[in-house]
């Protein structure tokens, strides 16, 4: 009996934690693995039969790139990747997942991808409505917390009650009758399963509408929203119900950047997808996305992504 429950487990050294070992089912890690490689069966982004759901294939490493995420659970069945906040390495891969609890900014690469050993994993938009609801039915309705305030990115261990959810999800995807019945009840159950790990407090942050991070998501939604109008720190700080330097403090804290750095950020990759699907040149993509200078928009836009605007070798940012 012993050596059967030694055979049913296998163990893994995380990058992302040097020494530190994570055990996982290994039947169920090669199960998910396979389900994942007969869903995404196209390279890039494959769509489901739920909206907030996806999955990915990539055959090829790629460079450390600057990406904006949606508030997001990435899942990893094969292969990894780095995110990269300030001074901070995000891994990623078949023994951590990536939870992101608001839009973010950050450079992204990925380093573990072949033809022979795809990436493969799920990325789970987070349903803020879908999450309270939740977080309601656990006894954990929103309050007012003046709490220390959770950084908006996080990597952490999977386990195997998350990988069974995951699997299970997959299952359902190639039947959309089954997808549209089952799936909402199997996402509740990862968003559950997230909340109870060691860092689902960021989850609950953006979830508890008296929260800090939610007052800070609301700029955020601001800015997506109207990146390209005129937008001041006096006209976040009023949507925040903050004053200029609680604005700035907070959401220095929540996104690692300053309000209209983040502007700056989400500005430039609109227009590096404006231009990617071609027809305009770089002084009407700057236009279009608020600039005033193009020369301005030109020195800001190479400084990102390490290209003039007019490089047509430059495409869209990376979608997994």
């Amino acid at each position: 009996m012993g050596e059967m429950a030694m055979s049913d487990k296998i163990i893994y050294n995380r990058e992302s934690k040097p020494g530190i070992e994570a055990c996982l089912d290994a039947h169920n890690k090669s199960l998910f693995v396979e389900l994942l490689d007969q869903h995404a069966t196209q390279v890039g982004v494959n769509q489901t039969p739920l909206p907030e759901v996806t999955s990915f294939r990539v055959v090829k490493p790629s460079p450390r790139q600057p990406v904006v995420y949606e508030p997001a659970i990435v899942i990893v069945g094969q292969g990894g990747k780095r995110g990269y906040v300030g001074e901070q390495t995000y891994t990623y891969d078949a023994y951590n997942y990536l939870v992101l609890s608001v839009p973010l900014p950050f450079e992204c690469e990925i380093y573990d991808a072949s033809p022979e050993s795809p990436l493969l994993g799920l990325r789970i938009l987070v349903d803020a409505l879908a999450l309270n609801d939740l977080l309601i039915d656990m006894g954990e309705a929103p309050s007012r917390t003046s709490g220390d305030i959770p950084k908006s990115i996080y990597s952490t261990p999977l386990n195997d009650t998350l990988i069974e959810a995951c699997i299970r999800l997959v299952k359902v995807l190639s039947d959309p009758a089954e997808a549209k019945i089952l799936g909402p009840q199997i996402l509740r159950e990862i968003y559950y399963r997230v909340l109870c790990g060691d860092r689902g407090e960021t989850l609950r942050a953006a979830a508890n509408h008296n929260s800090r991070v939610a007052q800070i998501a609301k700029v955020l939604n601001m800015i997506h929203q109207q990146y390209d109008q005129p937008l001041d720190i006096d006209t976040m700080a009023r949507a925040a119900n903050m004053s200029p330097s609680t604005l700035h403090h907070n959401f220095k804290a929540v996104t690692d950047c300053s309000p209209l750095q983040y502007l700056k950020s989400i500005r430039l990759h609109q227009a590096r997808n404006l231009l990617a699907r071609g027809g305009i040149n770089a002084s009407t993509a700057a236009m279009k996305v608020g600039y005033v200078s193009p020369s301005q928009f030109s020195r800001e836009f190479k400084r990102l992504f390490g290209a003039p605007p007019r490089d047509r070798n430059l495409g869209a940012a990376m979608e997994v």
